[in-house]
């Protein structure tokens, strides 16, 4: 009986190993461009120029050192940059989408229902195509190039203008039993009471996925923090590591890609660090499925 068993037991596990080859096969293709990347990082210019191999024939690890001292501001003040804007991205737009999910989700008032297909609609725009006005705007108000060069970046953050978390949330918001609203409202409270004590600590999952996503999403911003900042001293980390590639400095590819490496960092650790919190906020938000 058990080796007839056995027998039985074969054909599940034959499908068990293609299945598991299959998927380390995937693995492998998904993080080919990072093992690539960190074996570029250590290689010598000759290496890269020859494109030889995975891993570098010569261990490098000076790349590192000539990327964060090639200009003439360390590489450090980039990443400074980097994490006040996306800190304070993250600060305004928990706030600011918070506010607005309580007030489309929980709150009764006139044209609601339109505002609330207004907001949603907004996200078939293109935030390329919001680009050239926002900017004409910021440069018409004086905030372009400005003391706080960073204004541009952050004031929209702080008005509600991300509509996926504030989707995100008023989703989260609908599946908070209103009995809850209503008990609150019989005790004397307001609806910015109800708000403070009832909405406020139920949405924790909901603001730590809206943290997150908006964390990694600005960090790796490029686009919009090219067009807004003009200063050496001002950049990000996406922005300075084009100063690597110009017409007179196609040695610096190696530092280029050693302080790609140290870019993603911030955002892996930060990942890591709210992986759980991350899935428990997609599960109660209405993102699953």
């Amino acid at each position: 009986m058990t080796a007839l068993a056995t027998v039985r037991r074969r054909p599940g596990s034959g499908r068990n190993v293609l299945r598991l080859v299959v998927l380390v096969a995937i693995v492998a293709v998904v993080l080919y461009p990072l093992f690539w990347m960190l074996g570029t990082s250590v290689k010598s210019q000759a290496e890269i120029a020859n494109n030889v191999g995975l891993l570098p024939e010569r261990f490098t690890p000076g790349n590192y050192l000539d990327g964060w001292t090639n200009f003439d501001i360390s590489f450090g003040r980039f990443f400074l940059n980097s994490a006040v804007v996306s800190v304070l991205t993250v600060v305004g737009n928990a706030l600011s989408c918070l506010l607005a999910a309580y007030a489309l989700g929980r709150l009764r008032f006139r044209l609601r229902k339109l505002w609330f297909t207004v907001m949603i609609g907004t996200l078939l725009l293109p935030g390329h195509v919001l680009i050239v006005p926002q900017y004409i705007l910021f440069r018409s108000l004086g905030l372009v190039g400005g003391d706080w060069p960073y204004l541009p970046l952050l004031v929209p953050q702080f008005l509600a203008t991300e509509a996926f978390f504030v989707f995100l949330m008023v989703q989260f918001m609908r599946g908070i039993p209103r009995e809850l609203d209503e008990a609150a409202t019989i005790d004397g409270a307001s609806p910015y009471g109800v708000f403070r004590h009832v909405i406020l600590p139920l949405s924790r999952p909901a603001l730590v996925t809206t943290a997150i996503f908006s964390f990694i999403w600005t960090w790796n911003d490029f686009f919009r923090q090219l067009v807004f900042l003009s200063n050496l001293e001002d950049y990000t980390v996406p922005v300075a590591l084009t100063l690597f590639i110009d017409s007179t400095s196609q040695s610096s590819v190696g530092p280029m890609f050693a302080m790609s490496v140290l870019s993603l960092l911030p955002v892996f650790l930060f990942f890591l660090a709210f992986q759980r919190m991350l899935v428990e906020g997609i599960n109660t938000s209405g993102l699953k499925g």
